[in-house]
């Protein structure tokens, strides 16, 4: 007699048909293994759990914290029933065996499902602990975690199709390779971020936290995701612009991790000096300027060689032009570079630079290259509107100009000066 027909045949004994004691006794064997699965997976669990909280509890790495974290015990103490179901499933459908090769079938379709959840579980704690690590934290960690559980799923789903429709799994595999073109074109944005992401990460591309322009798209702020397909930046406004990964490695984008990680930020800014306000200095307006300190040592020793440069050379100085003279605008441009390398908020162990440019029709620009001491997007403006503050204020000592295009008021100003000269002109 065995145990599994121990039901059927007290049922038959009592006179019941042999159909329905079937039933009676295939729905018994299978509420008894539902429960005793339900209660050996509780138990399970809460033994698996509770061993295991207690060893991550006991050691000095991280790892077993974020296993417990993302439910990878739990989900590892359900292989236990799973194995007891597999186990008693041809018991309980003795009497039905096209249930009892339907109802396999499912369990190891379960089977699958289960091994992808404990893995995608596995995966996540992997991904949180390396986030913890210094060395990997800015790197793209969520696009490897999807590529292998897209690989994970896509095997997991081939799998459970051969095991539905019976055909062996290297057969399964064999019979859909006509169709990898589509699978290809279905998976292209997916393949290109896999390659866009690897390509990011091997150069060091681009990291979380890192600050990127990325005109194509709007992008002007910091990294806060690297995903397999696309790459989340938060703009300075707030708002969030999606970057597709590929674009990357395809479209030229800046990355500002340079000058974060260098010893300042660099200002590179100019004033465009009116070309008719450009003159050479007189003996009297060179003593006038004398009185800047910065430049006073300056114009000391310049006009001294000047002076006698002139004189072994018999230059006739009734003409300004002869000889060698100092102009205002050089006067004002080495006034600009001794000033800023006097400012508090430059580096002065980086380059500082006070060039002229060639002239435009907007005058002649006269631009300032150095590089600020404090990197802070707030205080790396305050220290250039600073020192600009005071060079556009310095101008008018030089006797120079500005250029500015007219404005309303200049017109109105012209003409008002015209109207005056006719009727003065006219009495």
């Amino acid at each position: 007699m065995k145990i599994e027909h121990l039901l059927y045949d007290y049922l038959v004994a009592s006179g019941l048909s042999d159909t329905a004691a079937k039933y009676a006794n295939l729905i018994s064997l299978l509420f008894v293994l539902l429960v005793l699965a339900f209660i050996i997976d509780f138990i399970t669990s809460k033994v698996i759990i509770k061993l295991f909280t207690q060893f991550s509890e006991k050691t000095k790495t991280a790892f077993d914290n974020f296993l417990v974290k993302n439910r990878v015990p739990q989900n590892v103490a359900h292989i236990i029933p799973l194995l007891l179901i597999l186990e008693f499933n041809p018991k309980v459908f003795v009497d039905f065996p096209y249930l009892e090769a339907v109802v396999e079938k499912g369990l190891k379709v379960f089977a699958i499902l289960l091994i992808l959840w404990i893995a995608r579980s596995f995966l996540n704690a992997l991904k949180d602990y390396f986030k913890t690590l210094p060395r990997l934290n800015d790197k793209p960690i969520d696009s490897y975690i999807q590529v292998i559980m897209i690989f994970a799923w896509l095997l997991g789903i081939l799998s459970a199709f051969a095991i539905m429709t019976g055909i062996e799994f290297i057969k399964f595999i064999t019979t859909i390779g006509a169709a990898s073109a589509i699978i290809i074109l279905v998976f292209k944005d997916t393949i290109l971020g896999f390659v866009a992401s690897i390509q990011v990460s091997i150069n060091d591309m681009v990291r979380i936290g890192d600050w990127i322009t990325f005109e194509k798209y709007g992008a002007d702020g910091d990294v806060v995701e690297i995903n397999l397909s696309t790459v989340k930046v938060q703009n300075f406004d707030k708002t969030i612009t999606t970057i597709p990964t590929y674009a990357l490695i395809s479209d030229s984008f800046k990355n500002w991790r340079g000058m974060e990680e260098s010893d300042g930020r660099r200002i590179k800014r100019a004033l465009n000096i009116k070309l008719d306000s450009i003159k050479h200095l007189t003996i009297d307006e060179v003593e006038q300027l004398k009185d800047i300190q910065l430049i006073s040592s300056y114009l000391e020793s310049r006009q001294s060689d000047i002076t006698t440069y002139n004189a072994e050379n018999n230059i006739n100085k009734e003409l300004l032009l002869n000889g060698r003279n100092l102009t205002n605008i050089g006067v004002f441009r080495k006034y600009m570079e001794t000033y800023i390398e006097n400012h508090s908020g430059t580096n002065k162990e980086m380059m500082i630079m006070v060039r002229q440019l060639a002239p435009t029709a907007h005058g002649i620009p006269i631009e300032m290259y150095a590089f600020s001491s404090d990197k802070r997007w707030q205080n790396y403006e305050y220290i250039m509107a600073d020192i600009f503050d005071h060079l556009i204020a310095a101008v008018p000592y030089f006797n120079l100009e500005i250029f500015e295009l007219p404005s309303n008021s200049s017109f109105t100003d012209w003409t008002k000066s015209t109207v005056h000269a006719i009727e003065s002109n006219n009495q």
